[in-house]
Parts: structure tokens; C-alpha cells; sequence
């Protein structure tokens, strides 16, 4: 499986193989065992997932930093691709945080798929 590299791309094939509404159930899943309160709606669309999880995690940033720390750990986000990225801008950072998490959350939801 080659990852997607864009946000745009993650949704597409999501989209296209129809595990879009899996994404999002998976996600759900990761934030509840992280003790997140935040759930999405199957039918949340693309763009406000981004927004709202993205927002959420800069938050996270900001003021529990040990909830996202055990966000990245459930969710199982490399450390390694997470200490790689600039966190001088932390809206950026956000950004990046949230294609990961996703980005991660796709992988899952696709082995799944393919191997079961």
C-alpha cells in the first residue's frame, strides 16, 4: 500500500473504494479509547472532519498536552515521522498532526478491508 501523500488524495481513494464512513468510524474508535470527547457523524464531510480535528489537536497542543501524546500513542502515529516536522508555527504543526492521524487512520481501515 503506498500512503497518500495529500489530504485530497486520502479522501479520494477513501471515497472511491467506499471506506470514507470506515475512516471515520475507525477514528471515532481511536478517540474514544484515547479519552477525546469528540465524535463525528458518518456523514460529516471531508472538509469539516479536517477543520474540527484539526482544531481539536491544536487545542490538544495547547492546553493537554498528555492527551495528545496519548492521542498519537492510540491512534499509533510514528514518533519518528512526528519529531521530523517544524513545530515553530503551531497551526502548522496542527495541520500536520491531523494528516497523520488520519493518514494513519486510512492505513488501518485499508489492511482491514484488504486482508479480512
Amino acid at each position: 500500500m503506498k500512503l497518500p501523500l495529500y489530504f485530497e488524495d486520502l479522501i479520494a481513494q477513501a471515497t472511491q473504494l467506499q471506506l470514507y464512513k470506515k475512516l471515520i468510524i475507525q477514528l471515532n474508535k481511536d478517540l474514544l479509547l484515547a479519552n477525546i470527547d469528540l465524535e463525528f457523524s458518518e456523514e460529516t464531510n471531508p472538509l469539516s472532519l479536517k477543520l474540527v480535528l484539526k482544531d481539536m489537536v491544536l487545542d490538544l497542543l495547547h492546553n493537554k498536552f498528555s492527551d495528545y501524546l496519548n492521542l498519537l500513542y492510540q491512534v499509533d502515529v510514528s514518533e519518528k515521522t512526528v519529531q521530523a516536522l517544524d513545530g515553530r508555527d503551531m497551526v502548522l504543526l496542527s495541520e500536520d498532526i491531523t494528516f497523520l492521524i488520519l493518514q494513519r487512520e486510512w492505513q488501518k481501515v485499508w489492511f482491514k478491508s484488504k486482508y479480512s
